[in-house]
């Protein structure tokens, strides 16, 4: 599924008025995810709110607070920028517009009323994972687990070897 955004939203009342706010799809919270980290490194507070709406009844724990704090601090939010259309280490991951991820989900792994959907980074030689559960009483996919803020090649600007 590819899924643009024309703007990334700045905080939680425009992510929701996003069409992919409905979270009829699995997809659709993984896409939001990505959309709700790039953010992070302005706004923490706001990037996080948004997060507790894409988890739904689970809530953000402090552990998942502060595990993106770690990884998206110190210049890393490149790792985020990763997931979109057009970017590389070599452009020092800069998207291309509209704003476009290709999220998909793993029909295989479905269970019990979760599902696996892998996202692809643009540095890393592996898909990266986010764990959706759905909510049965209003079909909503949720985020239940995310494995995509995990270090990936640098930038070419930062590195070293270049």
């Amino acid at each position: 599924m590819i899924i643009s955004f024309a703007s990334l939203p700045s905080n939680v009342t425009e992510l929701k008025a996003l069409p992919e706010a409905s979270l009829k799809e699995p997809e659709y919270g993984a896409a939001l995810f990505v959309a709700a980290m790039m953010r992070y490194k302005d706004d923490p507070a706001a990037a996080i709110s948004m997060l507790e709406f894409l988890k739904g009844p689970g809530g953000v724990s402090e552990y998942e607070k502060q595990f993106i704090k770690d990884r998206l601090s110190d210049g890393k939010e490149y790792v985020v920028r990763s997931y979109f259309a057009g970017t590389s280490p070599e452009n020092d991951y800069t998207p291309s517009m509209p704003y476009t991820v290709i999220p998909e989900k793993d029909a295989a792994s479905e269970d019990n009323g979760r599902i696996r959907v892998f996202m692809r980074s643009s540095g890393a030689d592996s898909q990266r994972m986010i764990k959706m559960r759905l909510k049965a009483s209003t079909g909503e996919w949720f985020i239940e687990e995310e494995m995509i803020l995990s270090d990936i090649r640098i930038p070419r600007s930062q590195d070293a070897w270049a």
